[in-house]
């Protein structure tokens, strides 16, 4: 389960310092108001000018790559704030409307610097899908890498999935194991959504044993399992961070997956086909005991109604529609 390259944050800060390139990592720790990016977002910066990720909308952009360049001179972390109140907003601020601060590191050596070692702890653990915080006190500078289980605060953000500050002065930034998408059917729908999924931010898995339609020539770089779908989601144990969606429309392909999801823990179930053909599906899942309410979590048809028409507009209903599932 890789990130997306656009979400190797931490990994290129990592890379650059250790090819002797210097490297500045910003993250966004607080934000009042209309701020684009939310807290724990961040910006790698190399000595030679590269950058990856954003802490704005741009905005703010080219103010903290200076200051990140200063701090790999004097090695020293800074808090920087940004807003907009006035007509110097396009200068140095945020043209929505609202407030950030942002917490630019220098990484490696020096007393208020990002130590190598703990963001190597940080890189391994995302690499391994762990989920871990780094917990940055403001005014000493001391660092922690915590797992889950050891510290209350820190666990609170796991669980909420936001990075912040707290009241005693500490920045929790959360860096949970990537969202996944599973996918039943490797139609041509699911070609669009995979893309789209990675784009942001999951890491999707496609499932279809027919080894015609989930061939790597179809999906070039996809992880594709051609078990039968229970059982490769038995293999996947899918979580609260998971959201499955069933594309086949064909019982013997989806009905599987979809009694396998109603018993976890998924945030969402989305299933293609009519009306006519899920009235048909809860029928089913009527008769094999599924309740009520179990089977009100599919969301059917699947994706919002934007009127899409081609698989690539069908795509982004479907990946809307899990946002606002995750989001709201």
């Amino acid at each position: 389960m890789k990130r997306a390259e656009h979400d190797q944050i931490p990994e290129a800060a990592l890379a650059w310092h250790r090819a002797g390139k210097g490297a500045a990592l910003a993250t966004v720790i607080e934000t009042w108001g209309s701020a684009p990016r939310q807290a724990g977002s961040q910006l790698a910066i190399s000595g030679e000018g590269e950058m990856i990720g954003s802490v704005s909308g741009g905005c703010v952009e080219g103010a903290v790559i200076t200051e990140a360049l200063d701090a790999l001179q004097d090695r020293k972390s800074r808090v920087l704030t940004f807003g907009v109140s006035d007509e110097t907003a396009f200068a140095a601020g945020l043209a929505c409307g609202g407030t950030i601060r942002v917490l630019v590191e220098p990484v490696g050596n020096g007393p208020e610097a990002l130590p190598e070692a703990l963001l190597a702890g940080l890189v391994e653990a995302r690499a391994a899908c762990r989920a871990a915080a780094v917990v940055t006190t403001l005014q000493t500078w001391d660092r922690r890498l915590l797992a889950p289980g050891t510290d209350a605060a820190a666990d609170a953000r796991f669980r909420s999935d936001r990075s912040g500050m707290e009241e005693d002065g500490r920045f929790i930034a959360v860096h949970n194991p990537a969202l996944r998408l599973i996918v039943i059917g490797a139609v041509h729908i699911a070609q669009p959504l995979l893309q789209i999924a990675r784009t942001c931010g999951y890491a999707p898995t496609l499932i279809d044993p027919r080894a015609a339609f989930g061939s790597a020539d179809r999906f070039p770089g996809e992880t594709i399992l051609d078990d039968w779908p229970d059982e490769a989601l038995a293999q996947l144990q899918p979580d609260a961070r998971t959201a499955i969606v069933t594309l086949t429309h064909d019982p013997k392909l989806d009905d599987p997956a979809i009694r396998f999801a109603l018993g976890s823990p998924v945030f969402y179930l989305g299933c293609l086909g009519s009306t006519r053909t899920h009235a048909k599906r809860v029928d089913r899942l009527t008769e094999a005991g599924f309740t009520p309410a179990q089977i009100a979590r599919i969301h059917a048809p699947v994706g919002l109604d934007i009127g899409a028409r081609t698989p690539a507009e069908i795509a982004v209903s479907v990946m809307a529609q899990i946002t606002e599932t995750l989001r709201r």
